[in-house]
């Protein structure tokens, strides 16, 4: 009979290879690889596979109800989780260590208890006394929420199959579990898998909704395998900068609802508000009559963002000019800048750029091209843009400006903070009182927010190539 061998697992990404090594050859990291356990050898009982049994199939056409849904009381939460929990439904939030997480689901739970829900809070990390410490603070002193401090999976299994099955149950966090089923430390691959498993299965059993808790990576993924992610039904990541006040709730996955809606919240004394008008919040006062900043008219799923895209252009001082983004994709601003060089005239590639996205939010769609190059021009130009102004727009990269979904409710959102001007692409359909909207066919349009010296280089007629 074959010998069993023991199994090796990288704890950063999961990647399995049966010796140890120093360095994960999935993900490269090193010292990352740990033994998990004896992998059963080949030809064994372990291997055999069982009779099944026949399953039901049926056809598109079954039409079932739509999920029932347990709203927290939190609007921003409930919005980003479509409309609430669903019963018997996992959900998986993570963040960076002191970003709020514990804060947003004791809220959650305080908030669905208030509303005479059964709610069970169970902390691995912190003991009781702190967790009442914290909703003493966030004025959830009086709800009636369950406590509980735990590691072991199957205590808290047990706990929970000893009562009445509760609406909402939280593991704060899952990195901290562990069963004794494994001989792996707590916070390995192996006892994340297993931990998630046996949770997932009680609630889809009992019908409560689970959340985990769980920390991400230096690179700003969940810890652990992802299996888990795989295992759950919904992904949130709590997002935000140390310095600034906001959070913001994203879903990366959810099978019970979209995944481009975002939640935003203010970081008090009293724990996470929440914002009724993200825009106000992003775009500040706006005081400042600065070259190089441009409002864009953005959208997060069904809810239209405007916020402010800081640019600046400065001579290099060395010979490879440089870029700084914050909030945008890289690639994103070397496009825009080539665009503006080789459609515009613009001689701006040979100068540093840095461009930002005021208050720290992250900008993932194509319609900000308008209201970046047209930052980028006014600092190049070292004029102003119009203050009551707003852009949004795809840059093509034949520089030509295509429309983007949904501006009439850019639009109105615009109007509602008091904006008057409106630069649109071309044959966008959208009339909304008290905005004037001005279309824009390329980015060479663009040039009006830039006096005449700026135009570093310039075709020649009928000529093809561009001469300095």
């Amino acid at each position: 009979m074959a010998k069993s061998s023991p199994s090796y697992a990288c704890q950063a990404c999961g990647a399995t290879t049966p010796k140890w090594s120093g360095k994960c050859e999935s993900c490269g990291g090193w010292n990352t690889i740990t033994e998990e356990g004896v992998a059963p050898p080949l030809g064994s009982g372990a291997t055999r596979r069982a009779k099944g049994r026949k399953i039901t199939l049926e056809d598109l056409k079954t039409e079932d109800a739509p999920p029932e849904r347990r709203p927290t009381g939190i609007a921003e939460f409930d919005r980003v989780t479509g409309g609430g929990l669903v019963p018997g439904s996992a959900l998986l939030v993570g963040g960076d260590p002191g970003i709020g997480k514990s804060t947003i689901i004791l809220q959650a739970l305080g908030q669905y208890a208030n509303n005479g829900g059964h709610a069970i809070y169970i902390s691995g990390e912190e003991a009781m006394a702190q967790v009442r410490m914290r909703a003493a603070r966030m004025g959830l002193a009086d709800a009636p929420l369950m406590l509980g401090a735990a590691t072991c999976v199957e205590d808290i299994l047990a706990t929970l199959e000893a009562g009445k099955p509760p609406g909402i149950v939280a593991i704060d966090s899952i990195q901290t579990l562990w069963t004794g089923a494994l001989d792996a430390a707590p916070g390995t691959i192996a006892q994340v898998r297993t931990a998630s498993f046996d949770l997932v299965r009680y609630a889809k059993a009992s019908g409560a909704a689970l959340l985990l808790v769980g920390h991400v990576t230096k690179d700003g993924q969940i810890a652990g395998p992802k299996a888990v992610e795989h295992l759950v039904d919904a992904v949130l990541y709590f997002e935000g900068e140390r310095g600034h006040h906001f959070r913001v709730l994203r879903a990366v996955k959810n099978r019970f609802g979209a995944t481009d809606e975002i939640g935003v919240f203010e970081m008090t004394g009293k724990g996470l508000a929440e914002v009724a008008n993200p825009s106000a919040l992003f775009l500040g006062d706006r005081k400042s009559v600065s070259p190089g900043t441009a409002v864009f008219a953005g959208l997060e799923g069904t809810r239209p963002l405007l916020c402010e895209i800081q640019a600046l252009v400065s001579p290099t001082s060395y010979g490879t000019p440089r870029r700084a983004v914050v909030g945008w994709d890289t690639g994103r601003l070397a496009m825009i800048l080539a665009v503006l060089d080789a459609r515009a005239g613009v001689g701006i590639g040979a100068s540093d750029v840095y461009l930002n996205v005021a208050g720290g939010l992250k900008i993932g769609e194509p319609a900000a091209d308008l209201a970046a190059a047209a930052a980028l021009v006014s600092s190049f130009g070292g004029e102003p843009l119009p203050r009551d102004t707003v852009f949004f727009g795809e840059i093509s990269l034949s520089g030509d400006i295509r429309p983007v979904p949904q501006a009439e409710s850019r639009l109105k959102e615009a109007a509602k903070l008091g904006f008057k001007n409106a630069f649109v692409p071309a044959g966008t359909r959208a009339e909304v009182s008290g905005m004037a909207l001005t279309e824009i066919t390329s980015v060479a349009e663009l040039l009006r927010f830039a006096p005449e010296p700026t135009l570093r280089r310039e075709k020649a007629p009928g000529r093809g190539k561009v001469e300095s």
